[in-house]
């Protein structure tokens, strides 16, 4: 749901980042926070949990224009990936204009990544979303260890609409702002259809 600030002339616009614990959701904000201009960013909030955090920023960038005169603004957050905090992940996609899933490529996590997908169709669905008209990215990240499960098996079990995919390192910044600008696209299509 964009909010449209009228006084500032912006649209703002919700990005969540979703997907199993311990995947990278946390590292890619990290990365993408660290690398944008200060003017182009605001604070970063970070909610920690027992086991997780949950982040927030809002920026406005540079490259990817106005709607009708508005400058586009992007809130992107992190859900926490444990399922315990399921309550947590659902609220924090209250209003999501789109999503990035980031898939943890190492194999003892494939399971978690599948029923991470599944969680979040469910809660998507319960904000009356469907997860196949939703703006969504994949990434598949940690490409770098080794025994990486091959991309295209990753893409077979977790590509659920032929979705844009990148292959990511978060902590290096590889794929971090390909996947960014994918779905941030992708919700400006949809912005100028309505």
């Amino acid at each position: 749901m964009t909010f449209i600030n009228y006084a500032a002339r912006e649209i703002n616009c919700k990005i969540v980042y979703y997907g199993p614990g311990l995947g990278g959701k946390t590292t890619n904000l990290q990365y993408i926070y660290h690398k944008t201009a200060p003017e182009r960013k605001g604070k970063m909030i970070s909610l920690a949990t027992e086991a997780d955090r949950t982040l927030f920023f809002d920026f406005l960038p540079l490259d990817l224009g106005t709607i009708r005169g508005f400058n586009t603004r992007f809130h992107l957050y992190t859900v926490p990936g444990q399922v315990f905090y399921d309550a947590s992940r659902r609220l924090i996609l209250k209003g999501v204009d789109g999503v990035v899933f980031v898939a943890d490529s190492q194999p003892e996590r494939m399971e978690a990544n599948v029923e991470s997908i599944r969680n979040l169709e469910s809660n998507l669905r319960d904000h009356g979303f469907d997860l196949v008209t939703m703006p969504l990215a994949l990434q598949f990240n940690k490409r770098d260890i080794n025994g990486a499960v091959p991309s295209d098996e990753m893409y077979r079990m977790l590509n659920y609409k032929r979705e844009p995919t990148f292959e990511a390192v978060a902590t290096d910044g590889l794929g971090v702002f390909d996947t960014l600008k994918s779905v941030a696209k992708q919700v400006l299509v949809e912005l100028r259809k309505k």
